[in-house]
């Protein structure tokens, strides 16, 4: 009798681990249970929808066309503070999109970094920017950059990723290395990376459970704001910038959590292995950090940096996460991309 019961006891205990872990399905945009569709959207080979957002100069009579990669948690709507003045001075036409789950993008469930930087390289040929673009990707936006460079960088006019999140487990970083530098971000955030890494599957019980504070990203916990941070957040507030977020509008699981997997998963290469893709100077690559940023440790965007020499890596000495929303300074990332504009530090 009481081996029955204990049997009984871990079915029904197996049986709410599995709901537990089990997200819900997303609420896809335009069905029936979904939110509206309201922005202009491509079909992409696959069936998936992916929504975009067009605004600078005409694409016809620009003389830069930029694609940017939004961050983690955001949307497109969420795009690059560039001035009207340097936008018509260039000629610069951008165009954001939802990477898939977010906002009005469809999910998909077979997210990895080569099916986003194929996402890019698709949406570039529906809207007919031509044979070369360049990429800008902010964040965890900086994941699908890499993409691009590994995977279709033939496609690049240039590229740049502003305060990219890294991965503690690429295999060029020293253990020991990226094993200081994650002891450097707040306990919370610690934990849940990994919990994406090692244990995958179990991200969505852990990201809604009650007894522990997940990552500290999705909380906006105070500790991960720099005091330059907190000076940008403040303005962009009392600004009237910030808009409605619609990231999670279709669930947290393909938009949030999704991110946390693919970006602190097993990645298919290391991003330190990548060569140069403008060998002939046609181009270039371009990494901004804050020195003050406490989601992504700067010790690693170092080494990085050093281990590929070709990347002009920029540290900005008094910034954060943040900086690139102070005033003036995406013009300044802008230029460094576009025109070689070398610019000196906040």
């Amino acid at each position: 009798m009481i081996a029955r019961i204990v049997i009984v006891v871990l079915i029904a205990l197996l049986g709410w681990v599995y709901k537990a872990i089990q997200p819900p399905p997303p609420k896809i945009c335009g069905s029936p249970n979904g939110p509206p569709v309201t922005s202009p959207r491509i079909q992409l080979k696959d069936g998936r929808f992916l929504a975009y957002k067009e605004w600078g100069v005409p694409k016809e009579n620009a003389r830069y066309k930029i694609i940017l990669c939004h961050a983690f948690d955001t949307t497109k709507d969420f795009g690059l503070p560039v001035s009207q003045e340097l936008v018509e001075e260039l000629g610069i036409y951008m165009l954001s999109y939802d990477r898939p789950g977010y906002g009005e993008s469809d999910p998909n469930p077979k997210r990895s970094v080569k099916s986003e930087a194929l996402d890019v390289e698709e949406l570039a040929d529906h809207l007919l920017l031509g044979s070369k673009f360049y990429v800008i990707g902010a964040s965890m936006g900086g994941y699908t950059a890499w993409g691009c460079l590994k995977y279709i960088p033939h496609r690049l006019a240039g590229a740049t990723l502003v305060v990219p999140v890294v991965n503690y487990w690429w295999s060029s970083f020293p253990r020991e290395l990226a094993k200081e530098a994650m002891k450097t971000l707040v306990p919370s955030e610690r934990r849940t990376l990994l919990v994406a890494h090692y244990a995958p599957s179990l991200l969505y019980a852990w990201m809604t459970q009650k007894w522990f504070a997940s990552t500290a990203a999705v909380s906006r916990e105070p500790g991960i704001f720099s005091e330059s941070d907190l000076k940008v957040l403040q303005k962009l507030l009392s600004s009237g910038l910030i808009i409605e977020n619609k990231s999670r509008q279709q669930g947290i699981y393909e938009s949030i959590h999704r991110d946390l997997r693919v970006m602190f998963g097993n990645w298919e290469f290391d991003p330190m292995n990548i060569t140069n893709p403008f060998t002939q100077n046609e181009g270039s690559v371009h990494l901004w950090q804050g020195y003050h940023d406490r989601l992504v440790p700067v010790q690693l965007q170092r080494f990085l940096s050093e281990k590929l020499p070709w990347i002009r890596y920029h540290e900005v000495p008094d910034g954060g996460h943040m900086f690139m929303f102070a005033d003036g300074f995406t013009d300044k990332i802008v230029k460094s991309l576009l025109i070689g504009e070398e610019t000196s530090a906040m």
